[in-house]
């Protein structure tokens, strides 16, 4: 297995890094051997083990694992970016959670990256015209997550949601690069509005826990959010906005907010 890992580490240093991590948690943890080869070690990549994953996460008795799975499969296959973003997010996951402690924890437990990931392919059926089938993934993630994410919202790579409990992400909402945010925020709208009606997050922004963001208003690239505000109008790029409604209140604090996950406010931030 050193010589496979080996020669992937040179393509694909997150998957071998993955399987490295997988290894050792075997051998420290027998009990968990079943789970951990079939979830990581009998898969060749990273998206095939995704594939199982989500398949096996969202199966139900309306939808079987095998039809799930084959629908992921045809996913990462014709948009090679979904891995990548994967890829991303688990690195953004172990970067910035203090909690993360390997690689290999998003794909096996951390519930807020399997559903960006389930998300993802209900995004790319939304783009394939098969929308009804998104709409499927999309309620399974609600039921079986507690996070609901319209496939039509747009996100971007790099993506960590701590905890991500009763997270809520709009039909028209753009999330860019980079974003980190924790529970219970909602990106929504504020009314009854057709059209371009929910908020757009820059990169690099911070959203703290039970924040709202509503309508369609821009949030500026590596701004934070406090937690528990209600964000209503335009966010400027490097600034701290807190409270109902929300108000600027000082700079960011440092370039890259959502990187640092620094949340307190400080006098004069």
């Amino acid at each position: 297995m050193a010589r496979t890992q080996t020669q992937l580490a040179e393509v694909d240093p997150v998957w071998a890094r993955i399987l490295d991590e997988a290894e050792k948690a075997v051998a420290d943890e027998p009990l968990l051997g079943g789970l951990v080869h079939q979830s990581v070690l009998h898969h060749k990549t990273l998206e095939r083990a995704l594939s199982y994953r989500i398949s096996l996460k969202l199966a139900s008795g309306e939808m079987s694992e095998q039809i799930l799975r084959e629908i992921c499969d045809e996913a990462y296959a014709s948009d090679p970016g979904i891995g990548r973003s994967a890829r991303a997010d688990i690195a953004a996951v172990f970067d910035r959670d203090p909690a993360c402690h390997r690689f290999l924890q998003p794909l096996l437990f951390f519930k807020g990256f399997q559903a960006v990931q389930s998300y993802r392919i209900g995004h790319w059926l939304w783009h394939q015209g098969r929308r009804d089938m998104a709409y499927y993934i999309q309620m399974r993630v609600s039921e079986v997550f507690g996070i609901d994410i319209h496939p039509a919202a747009r996100i971007g790579k790099g993506i960590m949601i701590d905890h991500a409990h009763s997270i809520v992400i709009g039909e028209t909402a753009v999330v860019g690069d980079n974003v980190s945010m924790l529970h219970s925020v909602t990106l929504g709208g504020t009314g009854k509005e057709e059209q371009d009606r929910h908020p757009k997050i820059g990169d690099g922004v911070l959203i703290g826990a039970g924040a709202k963001v509503l309508g369609n208003i821009r949030v500026g690239n590596c701004s934070r959010i406090a937690a528990g505000s209600v964000v209503l109008s335009e966010v400027p790029p490097c600034k701290t906005v807190a409270g109902v409604p929300a108000r600027i209140v000082g700079e960011a604090g440092c370039a890259q907010p959502a990187m640092s996950m620094d949340q307190i406010l400080k006098s004069g931030a």
